[in-house]
Formats: C-alpha cells, sequence, structure tokens
C-alpha cells in the first residue's frame, strides 16, 4: 500500500486543519477520469465506498480502489518549502 513520508503526512493534516474537516476527513486520491495517467487529489469528508483508508497517526489518505492499484509500491511526499502545496509519487526506497 501507499506509504507517507513525514512531510506529506504534516502537510495533509496541516491541509485537513485549515480546511476545517470532521476528523473522518483526509486526502482522497483517485485516477483521473479526464488525464490518463493522472491523479486526482481532493480534501473530503469522508472516505467514498470502497475506497481503501491509509492512517498515519491522524492523518487520512484515501484511496479509490484503482488507484490503491496503481501506488500500491509508491510513497507520497510533500515539499514543505514551497509555496504552494505540491506532493510528488515515486517508487518506495
Amino acid at each position: 500500500m501507499l506509504t507517507l513520508t513525514e512531510n506529506a503526512r504534516t502537510t495533509v493534516q496541516d491541509l485537513h486543519a485549515q480546511a476545517g474537516l470532521p476528523e473522518s476527513g483526509g486526502l482522497r486520491i483517485a485516477v483521473s477520469p479526464s488525464q490518463p495517467g493522472g491523479l486526482d487529489l481532493a480534501l473530503v469528508a469522508e472516505p467514498a465506498p470502497g475506497d481503501a483508508v491509509l492512517e498515519a497517526g491522524s492523518t487520512k489518505v484515501f484511496l479509490e480502489e484503482t488507484a490503491s492499484q496503481v501506488l500500491a509500491d509508491q510513497e507520497l511526499d510533500a515539499d514543505p518549502a514551497q509555496a504552494q502545496t505540491s506532493f510528488t509519487v515515486s517508487p518506495k526506497g
């Protein structure tokens, strides 16, 4: 399953707090229907039916079924030095 770096965990947690989401909320990752090979990320109040739920402390990431398969051996990272939130996905190392 997808793993999170400490930077990604902290960034998702911060975005969750800024958005005022309930405790059940988190970041949802789904395969983009409009961008072949792309992923859509969205802050949501709860997972969609069938989503895999990844919890890292109080941080929650919801993975749509196909995205869960695509990201199975990947790691999500974030760059806190950028002014705009940016995530990257790379193979687990």
